[in-house]
C-alpha cells in the first residue's frame, strides 16, 4: 500500500485531515474502495520514502489490491491514523460506532493492545469452507497459493518488497502477490497445487523452465515423489520438528507404505459400496527387502504439504504458545479423575476497606397540595386545567399527530373505568372485579390509546399489566409473556381497534392462541365502543395503600418473564421521590424517547408528569428509526425544559446532526439518561456534549441515572448550578473489577474503565452495598456489590411467585459475622456498584450481565465494548451482539454471537473475529469458549430492537443458531482439565504373586469353552482329517444331498449345489489349474467372485490340485478407482500364480477403466471358470501334514492395515468341529447366511462348515438386500429357518430400512418366531444400542428378544466366541467410562452417569481357551480387569504370511508366552483389549459361567492425555450431540483429536455442530477436540463388516480429499 513506509505522525496537519476524512468516507460508505486507494495514494505519493528495491513482479495488470491488515491488528501506522480519524469524527459527526459502547480511551487501549499482540504474529488457521453452502465471494476474497508455512520467527518483519513467492506458472487468474502478503497468517483455504517452499528474506524466484510440483492422483500406484515435501528441514527452524513428528507417526508397525486408494475419490449419494480399503495400505509382516517403488516417500503415505496438513501444523504452533494460567502440579489418584480447582493467586487483590455504613438519602418533603392518590391529581387537573395539554403524539414523520388534554384524559379514563367495571358482560354478571389483572396491548406508537387504558385501569382499581404486542407466534420470548401472564392471572386484553387489526390471526379469523398464553379475552378501548356512565357514577379514588397499582414485566437472566407489583402507594411515593429529586414543576414540557410501558419511560412520561401536570411529547422507536433527530427537533420547537432518552438517541442524533444547524437545547434544563449506569454511557455523554454545546446545551443538565425494576429508581443525578465544577470520573482497573475490588487504574491503561457517577441516593431511601452471591454480608468500602434499597417507593413483589420474592424483596443486609444488622427489609436492585467520594453512587454492571469465569467476574457490556472497539464497521452491525455465558465442563465460558453484515468477506469476519479474541484477552485477561457470526437479521430481537440473550442462548445450545462464521477457543480458555495421567512404571511386583489360580488375591482373569471331545470312529477321523475329503466322502455317501441354496433379490433360489454336484465342479476346476494354469503345488490361487457357490467350488477346486486358495473381493464396477488398487494389492502381495474368476470379471480387469487405476499388462494368469470343459484332474491331492496351508485370509482391518493370515488344515478341521458342536450342526438342519464371505468367519460359514456338518446353507449376497430390503427377514420366515448369521451393516440395513414397516411384513405372513439363534458376525465390540433396536423392531413380528446375540473373532483366530444353541443368555454389565480409560474396570448400576453397557460377546466355542494379559508386562490379569484378550486354540491361524519369512511379528502375535505363572502354554494375542466377569449363571456343564467382554481393539485406542480412550465412545456421544448428525468418526494427528461428523440436514445447519460437538466431547470424555469437520452423509469409509474406517478416512482428511462442509480449527 502506499503509505508503506510513510509515518503519518510526520505529515502536515491538514494532509492528515484529509485522510481522516477519507477514512471515514470509506467507513461510511461514501466512496468505493478503488476510489479510497486512489485519492488516498495521490496524497501520500509526495511523502513515500523510497526503499531501493525492486517490486515484486506483478502477474497480471490488476491495480495493488487495499492490503488488508494481518490478523494481528491493525497495520503499524493505524493507532495514529485512527486517533485522527477520531478527533476529526467527534466535530464532525461522531461516525457510524454505536456511542452507547464508544469511548476514545478504550479504543484507544484496544488498538495498543492488538499492536502488542502483533509482535507475536500469531497466526491462526482460517476454517474451510465449502464455497457452495454460501455465497461465493469474489476471487479478491480467495485465499492464495498456500504460504501459511512461512517461519514465524518475532523478528522477521514482513517488508512488502523484499518477499517474493513462486506463483504457480499454470494459473492465470493468480492475485498479484503484495495483496496476499498479510494474508499469509490465515492458512490458505483453497487447494493450491504449487508447493511454495520459499524462506524469509531472500527470495527464491522459480524459474521458466522448472516442472511445478502438480499432486499425483493419490491412486496411482507406480508413484515416485518429484519433490521434496512442503516442510523441509533446512529451511524453517520450527518446520523440522513436524517432520520428524510425521516421521515417527507411524499408523502400524511396518517399514513401508503404499499409497492408499482413494475411498472418497467417487462420492455416491447414499453410503455407496462398502469398501475394503487399506490406509497406506501397511501390510503386516511384509518384509524390509521388498521393493519400494510402489510405495510413497512421504512420512505418513499423505503427500505431507497438503493444505489440511499445514492448517493442523499452524493450529499446533498456535496452540504450543503457554496458556496464561499454568496447570499447577498436583497428584491425583488415576482412579479418579479431578477437575483442577482453580488455587487462589496470591496476587488477587483483596478489600482492604472498613465495612460499608448504609447510604441515606434526603428525607422526603411533604408538601401540603400532594394528591393522596396518583388518580386523584388526574382527577384534580381534569376538572381545573381540562384545555391544559397532557400528551403529544407524533406520526412516523415525527410531526404532531394529536394532542391529548387533561380534560380528555380525564373522561375518556372514566369512561373505560365504568366500561369494564359494568359493560363487559351481560346485564346481571360483573366479568372485572377490582383487584383482577389487565394486559395492556398497545404498540409503541400509540401513546394516547394506552395512557387512556392504563389510568382508566386505575380508577377501575383493576391491576394494568402492559405487555409488548406479539406480532408473530415465534417472536422472542413469547412463551415467557405467557408464563408471565399465567403467573399474574390475566385471562383479558385491552388493546386498540387498529393493534388487534394487525394481530397475527387463524385462518377463521379468530386471534390466534400464542405459544404458552392462557386463554385471552380481547376488548377494544377505542372511544366509540365505550360508554359513557351515568351522571351520578364516580370512580371510587381511594387514599393510597399497599394493594398493587399496576405490574411491569422484566426479564430475567434465564430469559423466563416475571412481573414485578407495584403498590398505590409506592407508586405516589415514588412519583414524589422523582418530582423531589428532578425539581419538576407544574405545567413543564417534557419530550420522552424512551418505552412508556415500563421503566423510566412509564415513571417520568406518564406517572411523575400527571402527578405535576407535565405536558408530554411522547417520540416512538419508529419514529427515531426514520428521523433520529425527531427528539432534538422536539426540545427545540417546544422549548423542553426536560428530555428522557437513552444512550442509543444521543448517538442517532450526533449521526444525524449535520442535516440541521439552527436547533437550540437552551431549553433544556434537565437530560436525564435512563441508562446512565451502563459503564460505558459516559463516553455517549461526553461526545453528545461535544456536539452540541454550540448549540446551547449546558453541561450540568446531563443526568445519568440508575435503575431497575425491583428497586425503581435507584439513583439519580441531580440538575447542577451552571458553572458549577462537574463530577469527576472514577478510572478503575478492569483486573481489579473482575475480582469485585475497586482499585483506581494506575499501571496498565489499557485495561481501565472509565465511569461517571449517578448522582444521589433517592429522597427518602435508605442504601447498601451487599456481596453479590452467598448471604447479603455488607461490602467493605473498596468492594463492589449488589446495591440494595429500602424505601417505601419500589417494587414489593414478584407477583404471583412468593418463593422468588422473598430473596429479592426481602433481603436483610448481615454484618462480617453473619449477624443482621437491622429489622429493615431491603430490594435487591440487579445493580453492581460503590459509593464513591461524598457518597456518590457508581454503578459497574448489572447483575445479569455478569459472567462468573474461573472465580472472576467479567460484565457482559464491558466485552461487548472491547469486541466494538476493534473497528467492526465493515463485518458487524454495532447493536446487534450477544455475550452470555454457558457452562460447559464445570465452569462458565464466554461466548459472543454477533449479526454480520451481509458484504463482509470471510477474510475480514475471520480477521476481526481472531482480532476481538486477542483484545479480550488482553484487556480483560478472559478467554472467550466461541465467537460466532451469524447472517444480518437472525438473531431474536428484543420489541424495542435489542437482541434477546437469552433465546439467543437457547438457540446456541441447541444447535439451532446458524452461525455462518464460527470461532472455538476451547485450548485457551479451559484449564481447569484433570492433570495428564502419568503411566506408572510397570513391572511384575511382589503384589503379583500367583498361588494356584489367583493372582494378587483375586482369580485369574481366565476361561475356556468345554472339550472339543476325541473322535473315536477311524471312518470319521479319515473323513475330517482335511476338507477336501470330507467333500469326496459326501460325494460318494449321500451324493443328492443339497449344501447349499442361492437366493437372488426376489427370494428365489438361483442356483443349488448338492454333494455330488460341489465335487465334479471342483474336479473341473483342479484340471483347469493344472492344464490351463500350470500351478504347482502350494503355489497361491486368488479367487474373484461375487458371493455364490462359484466361489465354493473353485475354493474346493484348488484343494483338489493343491494350491492354496486367496479370496479376495472383486472390484466394485462403479467403483474401480477406489476397489481396484486393493485387489491388485493383494494379488502382488500374496504372489498370486493365477487368478480364478467369472468372463465379467475377467473383462472388467482387462478393461480400459480398469487400467486408469492399475497396470493391467501385469496381472497373473486369468481364468474364467463359467465354461470349463468337462475334465478331472489326473489324482485329487492330499496334503502330506495336517499342519501344511489350506488357505489365506486376507483382510483390512479398521486402522486401515492389510492383514494375511495363514489357516491350516488342521486348524480348518478344528474350527468347524468346534462350531459343529456349539451350534449343533448336522446334516438335517438348515441355516441361512446374510454376510459377505470374504474373510474370517464369515467365510467359513459361507464355505467350509457345510461341507464338514453337512447341514444345508440358504446364502443370501448382502447386496441383494439394497434390491429387496426384506430378503433376509421373509427367508428366514418362508424356510422356518431356526439359526441365521448376519453382519452389522445387515442388520443395520433391516433396523434402518423396515424398522417403519413392520405391520406391512406383518401383513406379508412373515414371521421370525422360528429363529432360535440370530448371531452377527464381527470382530470388534457388541453394538448394544443396536442389537436392541433390531429385537425391539421385529419383536412384533415374533421374534424372540433372547435370539440376538454377537461373535467375536480376530485376525489371529478367526471364531473365539459364537453364542450356541445351548446355555445361559448373554449377559449385560456397566463399567463406568473414566475407569475403562485408566485401564481398569469399575462395574456400576445401570443409569449410573458415564456408565457404558457392554454385552457378553457369545459364548467361548469348545476347545478355545483365553487369558486376560497386561499388554505391557504380559502377565496375567485377575477377573473383572481390563487387559488384552489371549486365546490358545487348535483353531489359532498358523501366522501372518509373509514373503520372507519374517518370523518376529509372528511370534510375537502367534506363540507368545505369559511372563509367570504358566510359562509353557502358547498363545495368540488377539489385540483387542477386554475382561472376564464369572457370572451367577451356569453353563451346560453346571459350573459358574465365565463371560468375555470385548471392550475393543488396541490398535485403534486413542492416547490422549495420558488416558486410552476408544473411538466408538466418542462418536456415540457425538452422534447424540445434534439432529443432524447422522454418523461420526473420530481420530488423532499429532496429538489433535479430529471429529468427523455427517450432516444430514441441511448445510446451514452445519456451522451448529462446532460447539455442540465440542461441549459434548469436553463435558462426557474430558477432550478438547482440536478440528471438526462436517462432510456430507456417506463420506466416512465402512468395510464390509460395517466398521468404520478411521485411518483411511484420516488420510483422505489429510490429503484433503473429503470435499467438507466446513472444517473449524478449534483454538
Amino acid at each position: 500500500m502506499a503509505d508503506r513506509g510513510v509515518d503519518l505522525s510526520a505529515l502536515p496537519k491538514e494532509v492528515r485531515d484529509q485522510l481522516a476524512e477519507l477514512d471515514l468516507e470509506l467507513s461510511e460508505g461514501d466512496i468505493t474502495q478503488k476510489g479510497y486507494e486512489k485519492k488516498r495514494t495521490k496524497l501520500l505519493v509526495p511523502y513515500i520514502i523510497h526503499t531501493p528495491v525492486e517490486p515484486p513482479p506483478r502477474n497480471d495488470g490488476r491495480p495493488p489490491a487495499p492490503s488488508s491488515s494481518s490478523s494481528h491488528g491493525p497495520p503499524p501506522s493505524s493507532s495514529s491514523r485512527y486517533r485522527e480519524r477520531r478527533s476529526r469524527r467527534t466535530h464532525r459527526n461522531g461516525g457510524t460506532r454505536d456511542d452507547r459502547y464508544r469511548s476514545d480511551i478504550h479504543s484507544e487501549a484496544v488498538q495498543a493492545a492488538l499492536a502488542k499482540h502483533k509482535e507475536e504474529k500469531m497466526a491462526l488457521p482460517m476454517p474451510t469452507k465449502r464455497r457452495s453452502t454460501y455465497v461465493p465471494s469474489p476471487i479478491e476474497m480467495r485465499t492464495p497459493p498456500d504460504s501459511s508455512s512461512a517461519s514465524e520467527d518475532e523478528t522477521s518483519v514482513r517488508r512488502q518488497s523484499s518477499l517474493v513467492i513462486p506463483v504457480p506458472l499454470h494459473n492465470p487468474n493468480a492475485q498479484s502477490l503484495d495483496y496476499w502478503i498479510n494474508r499469509t497468517t490465515q492458512g490458505s483455504s483453497t487447494s493450491s497445487s504449487a508447493s511454495s517452499t520459499m524462506s524469509h528474506g531472500e527470495p527464491k524466484p522459480q524459474s521458466q523452465n522448472q516442472p511445478q510440483p502438480q499432486y499425483k492422483p493419490q491412486y496411482q500406484p507406480l508413484y515416485k515423489p518429484q519433490y521434496q515435501p512442503h516442510y523441509q528441514p533446512h529451511q524453517e527452524p520450527h518446520a523440522a520438528a513436524v517432520t520428524d513428528m510425521m516421521a515417527h507417526s507411524r499408523i502400524a508397525p511396518s517399514e513401508s507404505s503404499a499409497p492408499p486408494p482413494d475411498v472418497t475419490a467417487v462420492a455416491l449419494p447414499a453410503r455407496g459400496p462398502r469398501v475394503d480399503l487399506p490406509s497406506n495400505a501397511t501390510v503386516r509382516g511384509m518384509s524390509r527387502g521388498q521393493s519400494r517403488s510402489s510405495m510413497m516417500e512421504t512420512a505418513d503415505g499423505v503427500p505431507v504439504n497438503s493444505r489440511v496438513s499445514t492448517k493442523i501444523q499452524q493450529l499446533l504452533n498456535t496452540l504450543k504458545r503457554p496458556k496464561r494460567p499454568p496447570l499447577s502440579e498436583f497428584f491425583t489418584d488415576d482412579s479418579e479423575e479431578i477437575v483442577e480447582v482453580p488455587q487462589p493467586d496470591p496476587n488477587t487483590p483483596k478489600p482492604e476497606g472498613r465495612q460499608i455504613i448504609p447510604v441515606k438519602g434526603e428525607p422526603l418533603g411533604v408538601v401540603s397540595n400532594w394528591p393522596p392518590a396518583l388518580q386523584a391529581a388526574l382527577a384534580r387537573w381534569g376538572a381545573t386545567q381540562g384545555k391544559s395539554p397532557a400528551l403529544t403524539a407524533l406520526d412516523i414523520t415525527g410531526k404532531p399527530l394529536y394532542t391529548l388534554t387533561y380534560g380528555k384524559l380525564w373522561s375518556r379514563s372514566v369512561k373505560l373505568a365504568f366500561t369494564l367495571l359494568n359493560k363487559l358482560g351481560t346485564k346481571n354478571e360483573q366479568i372485572l372485579k377490582p383487584g383482577d389483572r389487565v394486559a395492556l396491548v398497545f404498540p409503541n406508537s400509540d401513546p394516547g390509546m394506552f395512557w387512556v387504558a392504563f389510568y382508566g385501569c386505575l380508577l377501575a382499581e383493576v391491576i394494568p399489566v402492559p405487555i409488548e404486542v406479539p406480532l408473530s407466534r415465534k417472536d422472542a420470548g413469547i412463551s415467557q409473556v405467557g408464563f408471565l401472564l399465567g403467573s399474574c392471572g390475566v385471562g383479558l386484553a385491552l388493546t386498540s381497534e387498529i393493534c388487534l387489526k394487525g394481530l397475527p390471526k387463524t385462518p377463521a379469523g379468530e386471534i390466534m392462541q400464542f405459544k404458552g398464553w392462557p386463554r385471552m379475552k380481547w376488548v377494544i378501548t377505542d372511544s366509540k365502543y365505550l360508554t359513557k356512565p351515568s351522571k351520578d357514577w364516580q370512580p371510587h379514588i381511594p387514599t393510597a395503600n399497599t394493594d398493587p397499582a399496576y405490574i411491569e414485566y422484566k426479564a430475567n437472566k434465564e430469559g423466563t418473564v416475571v412481573g414485578v407489583a407495584v403498590s398505590k402507594v409506592a407508586m405516589l411515593t415514588h412519583c414524589q421521590a422523582l418530582t423531589q429529586a428532578c425539581n419538576y414543576c407544574e405545567g413543564e414540557t417534557l419530550v420522552n424517547v424512551l418505552d412508556f410501558k415500563k421503566d423510566m419511560g412509564l415513571w417520568h412520561g406518564v406517572l411523575t408528569a400527571v402527578m405535576n401536570r407535565i405536558h408530554t411529547i411522547s417520540v416512538p422507536y419508529a419514529v427515531m428509526k426514520a428521523c433520529p433527530l425527531s427528539w432534538v427537533q422536539r426540545v427545540h420547537i417546544h422549548k423542553a425544559r426536560l428530555a428522557l432518552v437513552k444512550c442509543r438517541d444521543l448517538h442517532w442524533a450526533m449521526m444525524a446532526h449535520r442535516e440541521q444547524r439552527d436547533i437550540s437545547l437552551v431549553s433544556l434544563r434537565m437530560l436525564i439518561v435512563a441508562d446512565g449506569a451502563n459503564p460505558w454511557s459516559v463516553s455517549s455523554c461526553d461526545a453528545f456534549l461535544n456536539v452540541f454545546q454550540s448549540h446551547g446545551l449546558k453541561p450540568e443538565v446531563i443526568c445519568p441515572c440508575a435503575t431497575s425494576p425491583e428497586a425503581m429508581t435507584v439513583a439519580i443525578r441531580r440538575p447542577g448550578l451552571p458553572g458549577a465544577p462537574l463530577p469527576a470520573r472514577a478510572v478503575l482497573s478492569l483486573g481489579g473489577l473482575s475480582h469485585g475490588v475497586i482499585r483506581v487504574n494506575t499501571e496498565d491503561k489499557n485495561s481501565a474503565l472509565t465511569v461517571q457517577d449517578v448522582g444521589h441516593v433517592m429522597p427518602g431511601a435508605l442504601m447498601c452495598i451487599v456481596k453479590p452471591d452467598g448471604p447479603p454480608q455488607l461490602c467493605k468500602t473498596d468492594e463492589i456489590g449488589e446495591i440494595i434499597i429500602n424505601s417505601r417507593a419500589g417494587g414489593t413483589m414478584y407477583y404471583g411467585l412468593p418463593g422468588v420474592t422473598k430473596n429479592t424483596f426481602e433481603v436483610i443486609p448481615v454484618n462480617a459475622n453473619g449477624v443482621p444488622i437491622g429489622e429493615i427489609p431491603f430490594v435487591r436492585s440487579g445493580l453492581l456498584g460503590f459509593v464513591g467520594p461524598g457518597s456518590l453512587i457508581f454503578v459497574v454492571g448489572k447483575m445479569e450481565g455478569l459472567l462468573q469465569v474461573s472465580g472472576r467476574r467479567h460484565n457482559a457490556d464491558d466485552l461487548v465494548a472491547t469486541a466494538l472497539a476493534v473497528e467492526p464497521v465493515k463485518t458487524v452491525y454495532r447493536g446487534r451482539i450477544a455475550v452470555f455465558s454457558v457452562t460447559v465442563f464445570y465452569d462458565e465460558r464466554v461466548v459472543i454471537v454477533a449479526e454480520q453484515r451481509p458484504d463482509a468477506s470471510e477474510e475480514d469476519s475471520f480477521q476481526w473475529m481472531s482480532r476481538v479474541l486477542q483484545a479480550i484477552d488482553s484487556i480483560h485477561q478472559v478467554g472467550l469458549y466461541c465467537l460466532a457470526l451469524v447472517p444480518a437479521n437472525t438473531l431474536p430481537k428484543t420489541p424495542l430492537g435489542g437482541i434477546h440473550i437469552s433465546d439467543t442462548k437457547q438457540f446456541f445450545l441447541e444447535g439451532n443458531l446458524h452461525p455462518c462464521n464460527i470461532l472455538m477457543c476451547p485450548h485457551t480458555c479451559v484449564t481447569n482439565l484433570p492433570k495428564p495421567r502419568q503411566k506408572q512404571p510397570v513391572g511384575v511386583g511382589p503384589a503379583s504373586v500367583m498361588v494356584g489360580n489367583l493372582v494378587a488375591g483375586k482369580r485369574i482373569a481366565q476361561a475356556s469353552g468345554r472339550e472339543l471331545g476325541v473322535i473315536e470312529d477311524q471312518d470319521l477321523v479319515r473323513k475330517h482329517q482335511y476338507l477336501a475329503e470330507a467333500l469326496q466322502w459326501r460325494a460318494q455317501t449321500d451324493p443328492d444331498h443339497v449344501l447349499y441354496v442361492l437366493l437372488n433379490a426376489k427370494g428365489v433360489a438361483v442356483s443349488t449345489a448338492t454333494c455330488v454336484q460341489l465335487h465334479k465342479r471342483a474336479e473341473k476346476i483342479a484340471a483347469a489349474l493344472m492344464e490351463k494354469g500350470s500351478i504347482n503345488t502350494g503355489e497361491n490361487v486368488v479367487l474373484l467372485y461375487t458371493p455364490g457357490i462359484d466361489l465354493i467350488a473353485s475354493f474346493y477346486g484348488c484343494l483338489y490340485a493343491g494350491c492354496v486358495p486367496v479370496n479376495v473381493r472383486p472390484p466394485h464396477p462403479q467403483n474401480l478407482a477406489a476397489t481396484l488398487p486393493t485387489v491388485r494389492m493383494i494379488i502382488d502381495v500374496s504372489k498370486a500364480a493365477c487368478i480364478l474368476t467369472t468372463q465379467n470379471l475377467m473383462r472388467i480387469l482387462r478393461s480400459k477403466d480398469a487400467a486408469a487405476s492399475v497396470n493391467i499388462k501385469t496381472w497373473p494368469t486369468i481364468i474364467d471358470t463359467d465354461d470349463l470343459p468337462r475334465r478331472r484332474p489326473p489324482q485329487i491331492y492330499k496334503p502330506p501334514t495336517a499342519e501344511m496351508i489350506a488357505y489365506l485370509d486376507f483382510s483390512v482391518s479398521t486402522t486401515g492395515m492389510l492383514t494375511g493370515v495363514k489357516i491350516s488344515h488342521a486348524a480348518v478341521s478344528a474350527l468347524c468341529r468346534s462350531i459343529k458342536l456349539q451350534c449343533e450342526l448336522y446334516s438335517s438342519r438348515q441355516i441361512a447366511i446374510c454376510l459377505d464371505p470374504y474373510c474370517g468367519l464369515g467365510f467359513v460359514l459361507w464355505c467350509l462348515a457345510s461341507v464338514y456338518s453337512g447341514h444345508q446353507s440358504i446364502l443370501i449376497p448382502p447386496f441383494e438386500l439394497e434390491t429387496c430390503l426384506s430378503l433376509w427377514l421373509s427367508t428366514l420366515s418362508q424356510y422356518r429357518v431356526r439359526d441365521t448369521f448376519c453382519s452389522y451393516s445387515v442388520m443395520e440395513f433391516c433396523t434402518k430400512g423396515l424398522g417403519t414397516q413392520t405391520e406391512l411384513l406383518k401383513a406379508r405372513g412373515v414371521n421370525l418366531s422360528c429363529v432360535r439363534s440370530c448371531v452377527v458376525i464381527a470382530e470388534e465390540r457388541p453394538r448394544l444400542a443396536l442389537t436392541h433396536s433390531f429385537s425391539k423392531l421385529f419383536k412384533d413380528l415374533g421374534l424372540s428378544t433372547r435370539a440376538v446375540s454377537t461373535a467375536f473373532g480376530s485376525r489371529v483366530n478367526l471364531a473365539v466366541c459364537l453364542q450356541g444353541t445351548t446355555g445361559p443368555d448373554p449377559c449385560t454389565v456397566y463399567v463406568d467410562m473414566k475407569s475403562l480409560r485408566h485401564d481398569r474396570v469399575r462395574l456400576v448400576e445401570r443409569g449410573a452417569p458415564q456408565s457404558l453397557p457392554l454385552m457378553e460377546s457369545g459364548k467361548i466355542l469348545p476347545g478355545v481357551r483365553v487369558i486376560i494379559v497386561n499388554p505391557e508386562t504380559r502377565g496375567p490379569l485377575g477377573d473383572s480387569h481390563l487387559g488384552e484378550i489371549w486365546v490358545n486354540s487348535p483353531h489359532n491361524a498358523s501366522g501372518y504370511y509373509t514373503i520372507y519369512g519374517e518370523e518376529s511379528l509372528q511370534a510375537d502375535h502367534f506363540n507368545t508366552k505369559l511372563s509367570f505363572g504358566d510359562p509353557q502354554t502358547l498363545w495368540a494375542r488377539t489385540g483387542y483389549l477386554g475382561f472376564v466377569k464369572r457370572t451367577e449363571l451356569l453353563d451346560a456343564s453346571g459350573d459358574r459361567h465365565d463371560a468375555l467382554f470385548v471392550v475393543g481393539s488396541l490398535g485403534e485406542t486413542l492416547e490422549l492425555r495420558g488416558l486410552r480412550y476408544h473411538p466408538i465412545d466418542i462418536e456415540t456421544s457425538v452422534s447424540r450431540a445434534h439432529r443432524s448428525i447422522a454418523e461420526s468418526a473420530v481420530f488423532t494427528w499429532t496429538n489433535l483429536l479430529v471429529v468427523v461428523s455427517e450432516l444430514c440436514g441441511s448445510e446451514q445447519d452445519a456451522l451448529d455442530l462446532v460447539p455442540l460437538i465440542t461441549n459434548v466431547v469436553l463435558e462426557e470424555h474430558h477432550l478438547i477436540v482440536g478440528v471438526v469437520v462436517i462432510v456430507d452423509p456417506g463420506v466416512i469409509p465402512i468395510n464390509s463388516r460395517g466398521e468404520k474406517q478411521r485411518m483411511h478416512l484420516r488420510d483422505s482428511f489429510l490429503a484433503d480429499q473429503l470435499d467438507p462442509i466446513y472444517v473449524a480449527y478449534n483454538m
